[in-house]
């Protein structure tokens, strides 16, 4: 008895000298790709100068973008707002996982995006482009980005300003709406041409995730109009699948397919199952899962999985898939975009570091310029990823 006490005491002295007997640590691989990739695009694109992101890497490359509802603009010295919102929404989930090391660069991101903010207009909102260099347009889609993300840094900080911004910007997005063809809004402020799925799903997630926060009514009740309308007017029901947009001026959907429209729909359903207990709700997130994997989810003749958009619009759908992998434990729909994602990670990154915007790589693009939204949103999927693989506790 005595050895065995003399033994255990030696043991424990050694332990203490040594810095404490330390368990093993639980392998992180996502996290760590996550934390990487936000290195590289915090380095790569932020622009000191500003405080802002360049649009591309490098920040010489100032093609044409295309992105606008008039004609197409050059690049400038700072990226427009979409792309800088992915940085944005990627620091949220970071922080919200890690607030010790990510709540600085939470406050870095909401001084940026206010760089954008234009109170010379009523009401206020968030143009594409800083105010300090110039007056441009603003659409509802950008808005719905912000006011997302303000609702998302709030979960985390419990900052009431954030929650102001966001309740601000849905007030800026519901000044848009107008009756004709039921309601919703359009794309940009003062065009009535169309009525995109990208400003109304923005807008139906954005208004039930302040409900989330608030439990104020008025915020579900505007999430059910929005939903209802998006369903009524841009689903296809035999594809289970949502279109980009209702053409105002013809009267005709038009029959663009991108993921982010079906990957907002199904956040927005799945919210509304667990809010209200409505099977329906479950049942129309489950069906435009099933829909979107079956139109989407493609294997190259090598067998590599891969979803053929844009990286930043397959991260949306991953929302939505994630939310309902939280729900049903099913992980049929995300494990299609996480094994992309390894993919892109082992055979399609750049001599930077940097993930190609095809993640098959079957391009080569190692030493073509890379588009902050493309590598912004990788964070976030890596992020997910340790999610679901439960890398986090």
């Amino acid at each position: 008895m005595k050895n065995r006490m003399r033994n255990f005491l030696i043991i424990a002295w050694i332990c203490v000298v040594a810095g404490g007997c330390q368990v093993a640590k639980k392998p992180t691989p996502y996290l760590d790709k996550a934390k990487t990739m936000f290195e590289k695009v915090w380095n790569n694109y932020r622009v000191k100068e500003y405080g802002l992101f360049s649009e591309y890497y490098p920040n010489t490359y100032k093609p044409d973008l295309t992105y606008f509802q008039d004609s197409a603009r050059k690049a400038q010295k700072v990226s427009f707002l979409w792309p800088m919102s992915g940085v944005f929404s990627s620091v949220n989930l970071l922080a919200e996982l890690d607030p010790r090391n990510y709540s600085v660069y939470q406050d870095s991101m909401v001084k940026a995006v206010e760089m954008y903010y234009d109170d010379q207009r009523t009401p206020p909102g968030y143009q594409a482009y800083p105010v300090c260099f110039e007056k441009v347009d603003r659409y509802y889609d950008d808005n719905g980005l912000v006011g997302i993300d303000y609702i998302d840094a709030y979960k985390s900080a419990k900052n009431p300003v954030y929650l102001a911004k966001a309740k601000e910007v849905m007030t800026f997005i519901m000044s848009g709406w107008d009756d004709n063809y039921g309601g919703a809004v359009s794309w940009l402020e003062g065009h009535k041409d169309q009525k995109p799925a990208c400003s109304n799903g923005k807008a139906t997630v954005l208004a039930l995730k302040l409900y989330e926060e608030t439990k104020e009514q008025q915020y579900l009740d505007l999430g059910l109009r929005y939903y209802n309308w998006m369903m009524e007017h841009l689903l296809d029901d035999s594809l289970n699948i949502i279109w980009n947009s209702l053409l105002t001026e013809k009267g005709e959907v038009q029959q663009h397919a991108y993921t982010y429209n079906t990957g907002t729909m199904i956040q927005a359903a799945v919210r509304l199952y667990r809010f209200t207990g409505e099977e329906k709700f479950l049942k129309e997130a489950r069906e435009m899962a099933e829909g979107s994997y079956r139109y989407y989810v493609k294997t190259t003749p090598e067998g590599v999985v891969y979803i053929s958009d844009l990286p930043w619009f397959v991260t949306v759908l991953f929302r939505g898939y994630q939310d309902l992998y939280e729900i049903d434990g099913d992980t049929k729909y995300v494990d299609a975009i996480i094994a992309s994602a390894d993919y892109a990670w082992e055979h399609a990154r750049d001599v930077a570091g940097l993930i190609y915007n095809d993640w098959t790589g079957r391009n080569d693009e190692k030493t073509k310029p890379k588009w902050l939204l493309d590598e912004s949103c990788m964070i976030e999927v890596y992020t997910r990823a340790a999610m679901i693989r439960g890398e986090i506790e």
